[in-house]
């Protein structure tokens, strides 16, 4: 009889396979603000054919039909063509657990769950990592023990799929890691089900000057997430994007399958008590940009009835590591982020993970960004917001050698650990932010609080 019921679960499972490319994944969406009829787009992945899909969700006792889009179909060179299919769940109450289903020309296929985005002035309890997506054991257990935080949702502070952020490259090593079916150390968890995903891109995602001749398939994260695009007024081929090269025939292809290129590299959103500002922090962006820091301004500015503010970003300003040290053009936006009064500052990029001091920067009088990585200046440490970095979701980690070692660190530096991987938890309330660190294996290995 058991060996009965297996062979009827393998059954049931190919049958999955079949109807899917890839499996169901939560996402945002063009929904920046919190509202008392929430929603989250549910995505998928189907094989490049004529499918009849329904989908329907519950909240509670009642059962509602969610309208199924086709947005694109994706045929690029390396990765069988599919589709991207999305249904918006729609009047979700802040909070509440629901379920949902997915049919395949009448017969169910899936079955999940998840939890609708909180209210404002509501505890919520996520996840942040960056630098993962690298098919390494470092990121399947950090996924694994993410997954036992049950985050009510994950951050990825840029370069989330290695090493070009092509379509091929999250078919092999973002969605068989953070949609596994089992959450297994050796495997990664089945969160992108379960757990609503947001990020930014890093320059593992988009790089400056594309070279469409030598991957057809790049810009995955394009083509395949959903988040706000209430940022700054972007064009292609205009100004703080990336400029192209090669293939034309593969450029109009992924702009054809890229229909918000290149508006989601910059956003914001709230979530529960926290309002976050993401920005793309490549070097293409020109951070001196009049339009770029009114945006900025603006939006941190719009963030005030929150209870804590986030920016979040890929390229650390203030980093200890000697990887990537030079890397400080972020820190021309400093001055913006104190008077924004944001509390913490995430980024990734250095594979390991640093907290600075409460801190805030003067730029040297005089200084031009333009033709430079390193910013001058003087910190000034006991008050401003806190840097973080946390780059060792999963890619090789960086400097092992300065852990313990104090003297290597630069004076805004607190606390630094860069010989395991590991993920920051964050709790927020109305009236405290608990941070903590946590190691791929369950160990805390840093946390402080801030309290209103």
């Amino acid at each position: 009889m058991l060996r009965f019921a297996l062979a009827l679960i393998a059954v049931s499972l190919a049958a999955q396979d079949s109807v899917f490319f890839q499996k169901p994944y939560l996402q945002l969406g063009d929904r920046p603000k919190l509202s008392s009829d929430e929603g989250l787009d549910l995505m998928w992945l189907g094989h490049d054919r004529d499918v009849a899909w329904t989908v329907r969700y519950r909240v509670g006792a009642s059962w509602r039909k969610a309208g199924v889009k086709e947005l694109r179909r994706v045929a690029v060179d390396g990765t069988a063509p599919h589709r991207v299919f999305s249904a918006s769940l729609n009047k979700l109450k802040p909070g509440m657990r629901f379920t949902y289903t997915i049919a395949a020309a009448g017969k169910p296929v899936f079955e999940g769950g998840a939890v609708a985005r909180k209210g404002a002035n509501t505890d919520s309890h996520f996840v942040v990592f960056g630098d993962c997506a690298a098919d390494t054991a470092g990121q399947r257990a950090v996924a694994n023990q993410a997954y036992k935080e049950n985050p009510d949702y994950i951050f990825i502070t840029g370069d989330i799929v290695y090493s070009k952020g092509r379509v091929s490259e999250y078919q092999q090593k973002f969605w068989p890691v953070y949609n596994a079916e089992k959450a297994d150390p050796l495997a990664g968890a089945p969160l992108l089900r379960s757990t609503l995903f947001t990020g930014v891109i890093g320059n593992h995602d988009s790089q400056p000057q594309p070279d469409f001749a030598a991957a057809a398939d790049l810009f995955g994260f394009y083509r395949y997430w959903s988040l706000p695009l209430n940022g700054p007024a972007l064009s292609v081929g205009g100004k703080n994007v990336p400029q192209f090269k090669g293939n034309e025939e593969a450029q109009k292809s992924f702009l054809a399958s890229a229909p918000n290129y290149p508006r989601m590299a910059n956003y914001s959103f709230d979530y529960g008590s926290v309002h976050w500002t993401v920005i793309d922090s490549n070097p293409y962006v020109d951070f001196m940009d009049p339009a770029f820091q009114e945006w900025l301004r603006n939006d941190l500015k719009a963030g005030a009835r929150a209870k804590w503010r986030f920016v979040a970003f890929h390229h650390p300003p203030f980093n200890s590591s000697k990887a990537h040290f030079k890397e400080q053009r972020v820190r021309v936006l400093s001055k913006i982020f104190e008077e924004g009064k944001a509390d913490l500052v995430l980024s990734g990029h250095v594979h390991n993970y640093q907290r600075s001091f409460p801190m805030t920067f003067e730029v040297e009088p005089g200084f031009e960004l333009t033709g430079h990585s390193e910013v001058p200046g003087k910190w000034t440490l006991g008050k401003g917001p806190i840097y973080i970095v946390t780059g060792a979701g999963g890619a090789g980690l960086y400097n092992p050698e300065q852990n313990g070692d104090p003297s290597s660190y630069q004076s805004f530096t607190e606390k630094f650990v860069s010989d395991t991987h590991s993920f920051t938890v964050i709790d927020a309330s109305a009236k405290t932010l608990k941070v903590r660190q946590v190691s791929a294996a369950g160990k805390e290995l840093d946390s402080f609080t801030l309290t209103r």
